[in-house]
């Protein structure tokens, strides 16, 4: 979908220094990020709508796009633009509650790539592309090969896992289409400006294309 934005915040309240809202306001507001997906799945369901609705309030000053991990209802309820799924199996029911919204899936292989593209997905988050320290036994690194052969399947790959602004440009030099990003963000002491130095990384592709 050529209107997704190329990087998308993923919140962690556990990694931040003050408050998710804080960090997602800065990253929106000092440095132009315009898509966060909420996390945060191990909240009791009262506590993740509250936080849902504070994230819709932040994203709403700032005009930037909001998805949730998991809940298309609660995202249907808060107005979010999409919805972040785990399994492909669940993308249908999803449609009927946000025909309009972004649909994506997180995939950990080009075979699970390929299965979302064909059930419907509008992109992926592809992981883990190199070690991180967010996710320490969450698998062993895919590389940039894997990326390399899961952008030709034709469907938005997002890089996730141990994803740096130096390593992002690699990531898109191998054919991501952006990259999701929690931890760096999450814990940096000023987030704005990591944004920026992520974002350096499609200037610096498009000059050498």
């Amino acid at each position: 979908m050529a209107d997704l934005p190329r990087i998308l915040v993923i919140t962690d309240r556990t990694q931040v220094r003050t408050t998710v809202e804080n960090v997602v306001r800065a990253v929106c507001k000092e440095a132009g990020c315009t898509w966060v997906l909420l996390r945060d799945r191990d909240l009791p369901p009262l506590e993740r709508r509250r936080m849902a609705q504070r994230l819709r309030e932040v994203t709403n000053e700032c005009k930037a796009k909001l998805s949730i991990s998991s809940d298309a209802q609660l995202a249907a309820d808060v107005g979010a633009e999409g919805v972040h799924l785990q399994r492909v199996s669940d993308i249908d029911g999803v449609r009927a509650l946000l025909p309009k919204g972004w649909i994506g899936v997180s995939a950990h292989s080009v075979a699970e790539v390929r299965l979302a593209k064909e059930e419907g997905a509008d992109y992926v988050t592809l992981s883990p592309i190199f070690p991180t320290e967010s996710k320490p036994g969450y698998g062993p690194p895919l590389g940039l090969e894997t990326i390399r052969e899961a952008s030709a399947i034709g469907i938005p790959i997002f890089a996730l896992g141990g994803i740096t602004p130096r390593s992002g440009f690699s990531c898109v030099e191998a054919g991501a289409y952006g990259f999701a990003v929690m931890g760096t963000v999450m814990r940096a002491s000023s987030p704005g400006k990591v944004i920026r130095d992520y974002a350096a990384a499609f200037a610096t592709s498009s000059s050498r294309a």
